[in-house]
């Protein structure tokens, strides 16, 4: 198997024992009424679609340029967005209805996957990273109409995450509109192939793989509102899954996007955005996934609050001033400025605003 590029390599902090971090949680459930809060740096321009359009980020890390990384941002009715890390956009293009987006980097190549839902099919693009960067230094990246590989879905596609195996390699993880059916797809020899389909439970959307610890999380919406941790095998099984948390416990409405902020190898985060409450969730990265704290998005001195969240994307790696220890994505549902509502956009935030507020040193 290749060896793949790993952000984890530079670790920007160590956190607090995991009993503090227990402590402090349960001094927050009980001495607070509301969660923390933090505040966004930057916003890209509203989108070109209205009502409920913008939906999911990713991150592109450039390791030669770190502060010249891309953000991808999709209009789930009619295209996908890059933007660079002030938020300003470098590049769109009108490839339908794309709305979940993911990145990995391998054997110095960027595949950037997207849930197609106009065609139903599993979209790849595959760039050489030098052009990425070459493209990003110029301010000018727009994924092309033409993709490297198409994988037509045996489902009514809708989310999307990838993840780098160190059995299967690349894969891609499909998640069903108003059904409870997960695919699962392998690259390999420059084509996608259906490998498995398994259940998690009802309709899902957001998903993230954790490519340490052999870990998919899949936040299912709709009636039970819960979200699962699954091991993967060798053989593929996913009848076993970890309900890490639901409604009945720390989740308001619809759990939503799902991302990582690794600390180590195999430490860090799972973040949840938890719609509706317009909070966002952290977890212990690692099992049993111990709920710690929430935060909200709010009103800062230049850019507006988040609500009613829908994907999110993060970064432990330090991209430049702004964002010294990593970077936080979100889709934004109610985009106002100086009171009008705006179409919708997506939101920068530094991590190190979340770190000093959890207090999570």
């Amino acid at each position: 198997m290749r060896k793949s590029k790993l952000l984890v390599e530079q670790r920007i902090f160590q956190p607090k024992a995991f009993m503090a971090l227990a402590i402090s949680s349960l001094l927050f459930l009980g001495g607070c009424s509301d969660p923390l809060e933090v505040s966004a740096l930057y916003e890209t321009p509203q989108v070109i679609s209205p009502d409920d359009a913008a939906d999911d980020p990713a991150i592109w890390l450039n390791q030669a340029v770190p502060e010249q990384s891309i953000i991808l941002g999709t209009d789930k009715k009619s295209g996908v967005y890059a933007y660079n890390l002030q938020g300003e956009q470098i590049g769109y293009t009108e490839l339908g209805k794309i709305n979940n987006i993911d990145t990995r980097s391998l054997d110095s190549d960027t595949y950037i996957l997207a849930s197609n839902r106009t065609d139903q099919t599993v979209d790849l693009w595959r760039f050489a990273d030098l052009a990425m960067s070459e493209a990003a230094a110029k301010s000018d990246f727009s994924l092309p109409l033409e993709r490297s590989i198409q994988g037509q879905s045996e489902i009514n596609i809708y989310g999307a995450c990838m993840g780098l195996d160190k059995t299967f390699g690349l894969l891609a993880f499909i998640t069903e509109d108003e059904g409870p059916r997960v695919e699962v797809w392998q690259y390999v020899n420059n084509s996608l192939n259906l490998i498995h389909t398994f259940n998690n439970g009802g309709e899902s959307e957001g998903c993230v793989y954790d490519d340490e610890n052999r870990t998919l999380f899949v936040s299912e919406e709709e009636v039970n509102g819960v979200l699962r941790a699954y091991q993967l095998s060798d053989i593929l099984d996913f009848s076993s899954p970890v309900v890490i948390d639901s409604r009945k416990g720390n989740i308001g409405g619809d759990p939503e996007g799902v991302t990582l902020y690794k600390t180590s190898s195999s430490e860090g985060y799972l973040i949840l955005s938890s719609q509706g409450d317009s909070k966002f969730n952290l977890y212990s990265r690692t099992a049993p996934y111990n709920y710690l704290s929430s935060f909200r998005v709010a009103d800062g001195e230049v850019v507006d609050g988040v609500t009613i969240t829908d994907g999110i994307a993060a970064i432990n790696y330090p991209l430049n001033e702004d964002f010294p220890e990593g970077l936080l994505v979100v889709q934004d549902n109610d985009n106002t400025h100086e009171g009008d509502l705006l179409r919708q956009n997506f939101k920068l935030i530094s991590f190190s605003e979340v770190i000093a507020a959890l207090q999570l040193r």
